[in-house]
């Protein structure tokens, strides 16, 4: 049955290069490969001009010097969280204190269930504990931008905060 799903794993996007994905969003890659990123986390862009990031990734200065220059001479009015794993929100500190955009996601990291008796916190490294975003999104809110829209969408389980993003345009 695996046999009859396709999966193509080309993924040629060289780390630090902006690619145009399809009009109005572009992709960034972080040079971060793992078995959890396969090549790397990918950071994306929204719109021209006045833009908005999404998952600005590691707390890597490479990676957020390339976003940085991904969008030199736009202006970063947005920046979107999925979730709150160390490979997708850390550099949102970078990225916020070069552009002053306003920071949103469906919240700070949190455990998705209480702990059984007995049982410990797992892959506590894994997590942004430390994240915090200017503005909750709840579920179906619209956030517009210059010539681009994103409705938040909830999908809790990869981690309690995680939000999908619908580029509605």
């Amino acid at each position: 049955m695996a046999d009859d799903i396709p999966f193509d794993k080309k993924f040629d996007l060289k780390p630090g290069e902006a690619e145009t994905v399809m009009p109005g969003i572009r992709r960034v890659l972080c040079n971060n490969p793992s078995p959890f990123t396969y090549k790397g986390t990918v950071s994306y862009i929204v719109g021209r001009g006045r833009v908005a990031i999404v998952d600005p990734g590691p707390d890597d200065p490479t990676h957020n010097a390339a976003l940085l220059a991904a969008v030199r001479g736009e202006t970063v009015s947005h920046i979107f969280v999925t979730h709150t794993h160390r490979d997708h929100s850390p550099g949102t500190v970078a990225i916020k204190a070069a552009t002053g955009a306003q920071v949103l996601a469906e919240g700070p990291h949190r455990a998705a269930r209480p702990l059984h008796v007995g049982e410990a916190p797992r892959l506590d490294a894994a997590n942004d504990t430390d994240f915090e975003p200017d503005r909750r999104l709840a579920d179906g809110e619209v956030v517009q931008g210059d010539g681009w829209s994103i409705e938040a969408v909830a999908t809790p389980g990869h981690t309690a905060n995680h939000m999908a993003f619908a580029f509605k345009e």
